[in-house]
């Protein structure tokens, strides 16, 4: 026999026992299938988000209007392209990378959107600030909610990467000019170049060694809860610290 969908007491009870607590500024990065069936689907989530938070709480997620990933052909990876999304417009409906449950709160008339291609909204006390940017939530020493997903989706650990990566390191993701040419930048979002190592991973790594991360399964869904400022300022350290081995990348070579 199948499970009984999830419904919103029980995603609000895994929630608590996670550790999400009324008055939390949270970030929150979701996958809805990950969980098994959702009564309600997305819309059941964010309630039980908001119910956890309460009003006096932040909720906050990426809402970057670009399309899921599109798969690469062989060629395209022979060039060393790492991934490819569709860049849409700021008013899409279509579907988009974030999720289906980001898709759902961007559209909701009390969430507070931000504007630019890494745009972020917001719903609960402070929105219009924490629209502007995860800079407000490192700031505000908030969280991050994964649901389902990994430290890959985490928005807020590019603030870590502000001072940039050392030249050596740099020069690996820079796309080389044919490949701007044949996926031009107002159409396209690309990655380029890979390393050895997997930064999000070994600071995954080193947070979990530390106890820096809360884990509790919710439905079918592996969920996560962590001090944003804790792991991106782990991360920020090893850039600063020792960035050729947390890339794996010969500094002599």
């Amino acid at each position: 026999m199948s499970a009984s969908p999830l419904n919103q007491a029980e995603l609000e009870s895994g929630l608590h026992q996670l550790g999400v607590r009324p008055g939390m500024v949270v970030e929150v990065h979701s996958a809805l299938s990950s969980f098994g069936p959702v009564a309600g689907g997305a819309e059941t989530v964010i309630a039980a988000l908001m119910a956890a938070v309460g009003p006096e709480g932040t909720l906050v997620m990426s809402a970057y209007p670009v399309s899921p990933a599109i798969p690469l052909t062989e060629a395209e990876q022979a060039r060393g392209i790492t991934w490819k999304v569709r860049l849409l417009p700021p008013d899409t409906r279509e579907k988009t990378g974030m999720g289906r449950v980001a898709d759902a709160f961007i559209r909701r008339a009390d969430v507070t959107l931000g504007s630019g291609l890494h745009r972020v909204c917001a719903w609960g006390q402070a929105a219009d600030a924490h629209a502007q940017g995860y800079h407000r939530l490192l700031e505000a020493d908030g969280w991050v909610l994964l649901l389902g997903v990994g430290i890959d989706r985490c928005s807020s650990m590019h603030q870590a990467e502000t001072a940039g990566f050392p030249p050596k390191i740099a020069r690996i993701f820079v796309i080389p000019d044919d490949i701007q040419r044949d996926y031009p930048a107002n159409q396209w979002g690309i990655g380029y170049g890979s390393t050895s190592n997997s930064p999000g991973e070994t600071i995954w790594e080193e947070a979990n060694r530390r106890g820096l991360i809360a884990q509790q399964t919710i439905g079918q869904a592996l969920c996560s809860l962590f001090k944003a400022r804790a792991v991106v300022g782990l991360y920020k350290e090893q850039l600063q610290t020792n960035p050729y081995s947390l890339f794996g990348v010969d500094a002599d070579e």
